[in-house]
């Protein structure tokens, strides 16, 4: 079934905040309810994936101002039918960014976040079910503005530099500083990336 890696991925995930608990709690129910769930046809919402993307040193994040929206955010986007989220992210974060020497910190969820997502001409409002993902450039590409973007910001580890001060943002930052020890070693990174 399309759905159990997700559903798997979800299971294995144990948040901390009380806000996030729940997102996994409504995520699992609207998986199960919806077969469908990863395509953006489905007009109640669907499964979405991002990337808190790091530089290579693992010192900055990158973050988008979204045409669209006209807002701050991590970097990310629909899955377009594809059931393997951390698939849509790598590929999210390649297209948005403009870099395509991105992998993954780790294989499993970073951060969980549902949120609305308002009408326009071409579709009513509905939610997004994000599933993000800790990822990191292994090159020196610079990034270039895609057709999605405003504009694309490094941004350090000073929470009070952030763009925007959203608290879905400001928790991935948070994530990000308290983790950056333990991933960011020059040990880490050189075991990881070889493989």
């Amino acid at each position: 079934m399309k759905r159990n890696k997700l559903k798997n991925l979800l299971n294995r995930y144990s948040p901390k905040e009380p806000v996030e608990i729940e997102y996994k709690k409504k995520t699992l129910g609207f998986v199960d309810a919806h077969k469908n769930c990863f395509e953006r046809s489905l007009s109640v919402g669907h499964v979405t994936a991002s990337a808190w993307l790091l530089n290579k040193e693992g010192s900055l994040a990158l973050l988008t101002h979204h045409a669209k929206l006209n807002r701050w955010l991590q970097l990310g986007g629909h899955c377009d039918g594809e059931s393997d989220v951390l698939v849509s992210a790598l590929r999210e974060a390649q297209e948005e960014s403009g870099i395509q020497a991105i992998v993954a910190v780790r294989e499993e969820i970073f951060d969980l976040d549902i949120h609305l997502i308002p009408g326009n001409t071409k579709e009513s409002e509905h939610f997004h079910y994000d599933i993000r993902f800790l990822l990191q450039v292994v090159s020196d590409e610079p990034f270039r503005i895609s057709h999605e973007s405003k504009a694309l910001r490094w941004i350090g580890k000073d929470p009070k530099a952030m763009p925007c001060q959203h608290p879905s943002l400001l928790r991935l930052h948070n994530k990000w500083l308290s983790m950056e020890k333990l991933f960011f070693s020059s040990a880490f990174s050189s075991q990881n990336f070889q493989q």
